[in-house]
């Protein structure tokens, strides 16, 4: 059946909005870039964090004490089910291979978990998440942090990496609030630009991760559409990577090496000068302590993303990384194509 109002403009949205409303009309296409950004990101790092849990748990050397810690599967925790909650929860079910069992949410809000899809654990209780979750995403209002500060804080775990999406609430003071470390918070950037509406193409997230055209405009580190996400998210993913490793006591090389492959797989650029050394993570005054067997020390988030970091300069300098980061974004994101 054919659409008798496709093309009138008369009834399109913009058709009652006053001059002056016009004017915030790019407000939309900096929603939805933001969003579908956020998402993806989102799922770029969980499908990083999957891998490399699936990897050390066939390791021999790490299985037995990663099995008795419980941390054999990835667990991930939703803070909140407005908008941004909603879409999140679909895109990570849709576009990775986490089940509906590894996922819980927590919200106050009893009609949001009408949308909750069958498998997914709903309930109201931020301490129960925290203590549970590898992974958890704060998906609240600013207004809302003291009440959620005061539940989490002291009942995270220290391995739970905390992924803030609350806006205007810098990352140290959300880490002192939470008296937490492990907390990545994305800082992105907007601008003007002739090519925000990019972002408009779809209504629904999970169905705008169908897009490689969307999919390359969000890569990380080449940015479209008006949105930038500056290397230090980057440098977070890695540490935390790192501390992942860290957390099961594995030795250094074996981290680096380990994590150097995951990023290598899809590239076709795998030339020493491609991999992090041991070097590029920590500063030079303390590699002399380290052996291959040594664990890497646990790395503060809040201290990578507000401070210059070895690893940052690195990246920064080295176009192959930079090649091979974008290629393994741009393969873990295509993958969600079906």
């Amino acid at each position: 059946m054919s659409d008798i109002g496709s093309g009138l403009t008369i009834l399109s949205f913009e058709a009652e909005l006053t001059v002056n409303e016009k004017k915030l009309l790019y407000l939309r296409a900096r929603y939805a870039g933001l969003t579908f950004c956020g998402c993806a990101h989102a799922v770029f790092l969980c499908k990083l964090v999957h891998s490399l849990k699936c990897i050390i748990k066939r390791r021999t050397a790490a299985k037995e004490l990663y099995a008795s810690k419980g941390h054999g599967e990835l667990s991930v925790g939703i803070l909140g089910l407005g908008t941004l909650g909603k879409q999140l929860l679909l895109c990570l079910l849709k576009k990775t291979t986490i089940r509906p069992t590894q996922i819980k949410v927590s919200t106050r809000n009893p009609a949001g978990m009408e949308c909750v899809p069958p498998g997914v654990e709903c309930f109201f209780d931020n301490r129960c998440l925290a203590a549970w979750a590898d992974i958890l995403f704060l998906c609240c209002l600013p207004s809302h942090l003291d009440r959620i500060c005061a539940d989490l804080h002291s009942h995270l775990q220290k391995h739970c990496l905390v992924y803030s999406f609350i806006t205007a609430v810098p990352v140290n003071r959300l880490a002192q609030r939470l008296g937490h470390s492990f907390v990545l918070k994305p800082q992105y950037q907007v601008e003007a630009c002739d090519t925000s509406d990019l972002w408009l193409s779809y209504s629904r997230v999970t169905e705008a991760l169908s897009d490689l055209s969307l999919i390359e405009a969000s890569c990380p580190l080449a940015m479209k559409g008006g949105i930038t996400l500056g290397l230090k998210w980057v440098c977070g993913v890695l540490y935390s990577l790192l501390n992942i490793c860290t957390n099961v006591c594995m030795g250094s090389s074996e981290a680096l090496s380990l994590i150097n492959s995951m990023f290598a797989e899809n590239s076709m650029n795998n030339d020493e000068g491609c991999e992090i050394q041991k070097e590029e993570t920590i500063t030079k005054g303390n590699i002399f302590f380290f052996t291959q067997q040594r664990s890497f020390p646990w790395i503060s988030l809040v201290d990578v993303q507000t401070k210059e970091t070895p690893l940052l300069h690195f990246v920064m300098n080295s176009k192959p990384v930079q090649e091979n980061i974008w290629t393994t974004y741009k393969s873990n994101l295509k993958s969600t194509i079906k």
